[in-house]
Formats: C-alpha cells, sequence, structure tokens
C-alpha cells in the first residue's frame, strides 16, 4: 500500500521535486501522484508529463505513457524525452512504425542539442527496427505457407482432373485397363514430381530466410546500425565514423568503450571490415531494412 505524503501546500515545483526523490527510491506509484499533483497546479510544464509517462513505462501502463508524452510534445514537439519515452511506450505496443518515427527523432534532437543520452536511444531504434523487420519477416512466412498450400492444392485438382478425363475417355475410346493404368501412373508421377519440386523450393527459400540475421560484429558500437564507413581507433574498436566523430564532439575526447584517450585525428579507415560489410551486403541485401 503506497505510502500518504503530505503534499497539499507544497508548489508546483515542489511537487515535481518529491516525485524525483520518489521515483529514486523506486516508488513509481507516488511519484506519479506528485507529478500529477503538480501538473493539476501548473498544467503547462511538459516535464511534468514526461516525468509522470516514465512512472507509468515502469508501471508498464503503455497507453497511460504514450497519452503523457503526446500531451508533453503537444506543448514542445523538440522535447527530446517526450519522442524517447513515447517511443519506448509504442514499442511495448507492438505499434513499430510509430516508435521508429519518434525514436529517430529523438535520436535527432539529442544531436542537435548536445545531451548524452542519445546513444541509449540509437540502441532502442535498432531494437524497433530489428522487431519491425522479424514481424515482416513472420507476415511473409505465413503469406509464404498460404501460397504454398494454394498451388499444391491446384496440382492436386489438376490432377483430379485429368485422371476423371481420362476415365471418360475410356468410356468413349474403349481402351483397355492396362494402357489406363499407365496413363493413371503418369499423371500421379507427373504431380508428385511437380509438388517435390515445388516444397523444395519453398523449403530453399524458408532456409535462407532462417540465416537472415546480421552478425555483431558487422554493426557499430554505438548507434548498432550496419557499418557503413568503419573506423578503427588504437585500442583496436571499430566504430562507425559519424557516429564516433559525434561522440568525441559531443561527449568528450576518448574511446567509449575503452575510455581510453582519443581524438578524431587517431581514427584510421578500416578496410578490411569495409570490405566484410560490402560483401555480406552483396549476398544480403534484405540487410538494408534491417
Amino acid at each position: 500500500m503506497s505510502k500518504v505524503y503530505s503534499t497539499s501546500n507544497l508548489s508546483d515545483k515542489e511537487l515535481k521535486e518529491q516525485g524525483n526523490r520518489l521515483f529514486s527510491l523506486h516508488k513509481y506509484e507516488d511519484a506519479a501522484n506528485c507529478y500529477t499533483k503538480a501538473i493539476i497546479k501548473n498544467p503547462s510544464q511538459a516535464l511534468y508529463f514526461t516525468n509522470r509517462a516514465l512512472c507509468h513505462l515502469k508501471l508498464k501502463r503503455w497507453e497511460s505513457s504514450c497519452q503523457d508524452c503526446r500531451r508533453a510534445l503537444d506543448m514542445d514537439p523538440c522535447l527530446v524525452k517526450g519522442h524517447f519515452f513515447l517511443g519506448l511506450a509504442l514499442l511495448e505496443l507492438e505499434l513499430y512504425d510509430e516508435a521508429i518515427k519518434h525514436l529517430q527523432r529523438g535520436v535527432d534532437l539529442a544531436k542537435e542539442q548536445k545531451l548524452n543520452y542519445g546513444d541509449d536511444m540509437t540502441s532502442v531504434l535498432r531494437q524497433a527496427r530489428k522487431r519491425r523487420f522479424q514481424l515482416k519477416e513472420e507476415q511473409r512466412i505465413i503469406q509464404d505457407i498460404e501460397l504454398q498450400t494454394y498451388l499444391n492444392q491446384l496440382l492436386i485438382e489438376d490432377a483430379q482432373r485429368n485422371l476423371e478425363a481420362l476415365k471418360e475417355k475410356q468410356e468413349i475410346e474403349g481402351k483397355t485397363e492396362a494402357e489406363l493404368a499407365q496413363k493413371r501412373d503418369e499423371i500421379e508421377e507427373k504431380k508428385e514430381s511437380c509438388i517435390t519440386r515445388l516444397n523444395d523450393l519453398f523449403a530453399k527459400v524458408d532456409d535462407r530466410r532462417r540465416k537472415r540475421e546480421v552478425p555483431d560484429y558487422l554493426c557499430g558500437k554505438i548507434s548498432f546500425e550496419i557499418l557503413q564507413e568503419p573506423v578503427i581507433t588504437p585500442s583496436g574498436i571499430t566504430y562507425e565514423r559519424k557516429d564516433i566523430e559525434e561522440h568525441l564532439q559531443r561527449v568528450g575526447h576518448f574511446d567509449p568503450v575503452t575510455r581510453v584517450r582519443l581524438t578524431q585525428d587517431q581514427l584510421i579507415p578500416n578496410l578490411a571490415m569495409k570490405d566484410v560489410v560490402d560483401s555480406f551486403l552483396q549476398e544480403n541485401e534484405w540487410a538494408l531494412d534491417y
């Protein structure tokens, strides 16, 4: 049961601070109540809505989090947390297209505003894209199964029509049973051969699809996207050039993995990795949408 806190005489800012303290103690329901009271006293502060949205996220109230984020973004469309938290909630609701839109907007705004938690959003953004890709893969698999079943049924029905036509021909032309048996065998063999070839073709497609996974070593350590212009640091870590350069300018002159001092002139193109990535993409064009 939530503890009752005396907040009746507090200002909206004091209520917000009280909510922050409760949040840090993992008392998310109590924190949300404080933010609600702050909103009642001052509904024009977008930050109060994103604070409450984060509480809703912790409590897995995805719809409520979305509502608060949208209200915050109505007041301040450039509020990074608004886009970030909304993207997280939409991701949990499996609304991947909209989640990706807001997460990408959050990443772009974080870069413009030089905010340090932009890297967290790139990780979530890749997760959202991956889930969307997997959902589309599942839909494609279902469509393939339906198509395979339909084509198999067509082959069976075609063979059945041919057998019925053969039977009618026997009655008209008086063919011997031996002649008819040979024709029936030919029709059945053709049907089985076509079905086997069709199913083998679908099996090969399915086997290629099961291999649709981008290896982690082909992805950047910051954005988690497939490397386009890989560079290597003196510590031996490979990054996407634009990501590591933005890190050096925005966060500090150090390698984000090893924390060793690093400057832009120390970045060396990783040509070997570039060749590996290019080779992979040539054989797996689907990875461009991964």
